[in-house]
């Protein structure tokens, strides 16, 4: 090799000024080693020739191996523990093909002086290894010492709430990206083991009690809770504590909108009414959802909504070979469907569908062309007072639509059938609740004719849906009030929309044939106290900046939403946020029913629909009411009477 090719391949090398270090270091090492063991200057010159020998192939051993390793292609400022595993290994075998070196062949064959040391080795090794770490971690280290001392007074100072794994992929990525302008200064934890620890460089100084308190010491002005798996109760302590100290509070998001499991800067935000109303996390079988739909081709109505966009979301983590997006808005399915293709890496093929539910031709050429597998139902009308005023809207899209898909779905052979239900169908005084209630009795009756996994679904309001409460509360305040609520008593039960929805995919694999799952609430809350958590988290006081306003109850609003239907007996499924309905069977019969069994009861049933069905699409709403209270014992009643005052932009 020529002295151009030479210094062209050297020229080539990454890290060449680490190369040219790893030299001389290893150089100096051999001489510094028989140093260290004879104590004695004169033994350099002793053992000069020996020396020089070790040194060469020490060094060459050593340069070899990193080679092998590629420790000269690394960008050492951003050093992790990979690299620094990869150098302890690289010097590691260097070590070994040195010990091999010196006794096999240096030693027996004379190029070693009897004399020479046999600790030399040893020794070199011992030295040689800090020395060669100093050229790769060296600038690394520089840089968090410049980082400290300079971006103190530039970057906001925080405490961390949560020592946990998520709050230290917070503070590793606030320490290696100094354009975030976060410099993390403690951590507080309510676990007293975690007190007084340190975590990359960060110490526990308290529990979330000493919040306050570790900030003013620390001069924090920012607190992030990086607790994904906090329950409301604890951020609503964490929130109330950071709010008396007058400090900034983000929070990551939770557990069930973390669907890849990593927590990143970028996805904090300020604390939402949603996080004080978070659950302690449940239990997940991710194996079990695959197995229903992981390789299948899955149809989702109403995919462009709140739940069923969530739905698209969480089916398409588990790949199913085909997902069927079907909607009637085409803006909503072309949004889901853009999301799902630009956010994700999933092989499976997403094919958009404009469709209407009512129209069951249009269905069936969807069904016979997709050939979907497995189906989640979620296109519905949801608002009462709405469907109040227009009931033929609901019985078509609610009743009829469901059985459209559920005669498809017998026609082509459907593997497994999932509807969304609401309490609202639970004793329903009111239309909508009564279209879901009946859409229920079509599902069970269709699971028992053709004894496959088909079963609705049932849960309370969620948080965050596009009309929900809280939206309206949030589009209040922006107006700059009043919030209104029908009534100040008034409790609903609530959950976010990515919890229902992952608590949805598990009653589908609990399934066997006509059952109402319903999911475990919680505690409803009073709709006032919502009104409430808003204005505060809008940095606005009730009375001085905004009123709430009590309008009074809407037609068909009830006080309290129930869970399960008079008479309905549930026992708890395996999952403890599940609960099935044992008595399904007794609960799908018309009201109007003589006690009639079999044949003749399906047939009343049949019938009754039929007629509602054809009411509606006739515009008849004397005549929709009429079978709705055959078909529905409690339609027309409400759980408690209305107060006369109604105003349309009350919520609850």
């Amino acid at each position: 090799m020529d002295f151009r090719r030479l210094a062209d391949w050297f020229l080539g090398v990454r890290n060449r000024h680490v190369l040219v270090a790893d030299i001389e270091f290893s150089l100096l090492a051999a001489a510094a080693a028989l140093l260290v063991r004879t104590e004695s200057w004169s033994s350099l010159a002793q053992f000069w020739d020996s020396l020089l020998v070790v040194a060469i192939c020490f060094t060459t051993i050593r340069v070899a191996v990193f080679f092998r390793f590629k420790l000269y292609h690394r960008l050492w400022r951003y050093a992790s523990i990979d690299e620094l595993a990869r150098l302890g290994l690289g010097a590691f075998v260097a070590l070994v093909l040195q010990l091999v070196v010196f006794f096999l062949i240096l030693r027996p064959l004379g190029f070693v002086e009897a004399g020479f040391p046999r600790s030399v080795p040893f020794i070199e090794a011992l030295i040689a290894l800090p020395l060669v770490s100093l050229p790769r971690l060296g600038p690394r280290m520089a840089q968090r010492i410049d980082e400290r001392m300079n971006r103190g007074g530039r970057a906001k100072r925080v405490v961390v709430a949560g020592a946990g794994e998520a709050g230290v992929m917070i503070v590793r990525e606030m320490q290696s990206n100094p354009g975030l302008g976060l410099a993390p200064v403690a951590f507080v934890d309510d676990s007293p083991g975690k007190q007084g620890l340190r975590i990359r460089g960060i110490e526990v100084l308290g529990t979330t009690c000493e919040l306050g308190e570790v900030a003013k010491q620390n001069g924090a002005q920012t607190i992030v809770v990086a607790m994904p798996t906090a329950t409301g109760k604890v951020i609503r302590h964490i929130s109330s504590t950071a709010a008396e100290a007058g400090l900034e509070v983000n929070v990551v998001p939770g557990i069930f909108e973390l669907l890849d499991g990593s927590v990143r800067v970028n996805q904090l935000r300020p604390i939402q009414v949603e996080d004080l109303l978070r659950r302690a996390p449940v239990s997940h079988h991710p194996d079990r959802i695959r197995g229903l739909i992981g390789g299948r081709r899955v149809l989702v109505t109403g995919a462009g909504g709140s739940i069923g966009s969530e739905l698209v979301r969480q089916i398409a983590r588990f790949e199913p070979s085909e997902l069927v997006l079907v909607g009637h808005g085409e803006n909503s399915i072309f949004g889901i469907e853009q999301e799902i293709l630009t956010g994700t890496t999933t092989e499976t093929r997403i094919k958009p569908v404009i469709a209407n539910v009512r129209d069951s031709a249009r269905l069936d050429r969807l069904f016979y062309r997709h050939r979907p597998e497995v189906v989640f139902h979620a296109a519905a009308h949801k608002h009462v007072p709405l469907m109040e005023g227009n009931p033929e809207e609901a019985v078509t899209n609610n009743i009829l639509g469901t059985r459209n898909l559920l005669d498809a779905a017998t026609k082509y052979g459907v593997h497994a059938f999932v509807m969304i239900s609401t309490d609202k169908a639970v004793n329903p005084g009111n239309v909508m609740g009564s279209t879901k209630r009946i859409a229920e009795m079509l599902v069970y009756r269709t699971a028992e004719r053709t004894g496959k996994p088909y079963m609705a679904v049932r849960f309370g309001n969620v948080l965050g849906s596009r009309g929900s409460v809280l939206q309206t509360f949030r589009n209040q305040v922006a107006k700059g009030g009043p919030l209104t609520v029908t009534h100040p008593d008034m409790k609903r039960y609530f959950m976010t929309i990515p919890e229902a929805v992952a608590l949805v995919l598990e009653a589908s694999t609990l399934g066997r044939g006509g059952e109402v799952f319903v999911l475990d609430m919680g505690e409803p809350v009073k709709i006032s106290d919502l009104a409430k958590d808003v204005i505060r988290l809008s940095g606005l006081k009730e009375g001085d900046d905004i009123d709430i306003v009590y309008t009074g109850l809407r037609p068909g609003e009830k006080m309290f939403e129930e869970l399960f239907m008079d008479g309905e007996d549930y026992v708890r499924t395996e999952h403890r946020s599940i609960f099935v309905c044992a008595s399904a069977k007794d609960a799908a019969e018309p009201a109007g029913g003589d006690g009639a069994g079999g044949a003749d009861q399906a047939f009343m049933f049949d019938e009754l629909v039929d007629g509602l069905i054809e009411a509606a699409q006739a515009g008849r709403d004397t005549d929709i009411r009429e079978k709705l209270a055959l078909l529905v014992p409690t339609f027309g009643t409400v759980g408690m009477d209305s107060v006369p005052v109604i105003d349309a932009g009350a919520t609850g």
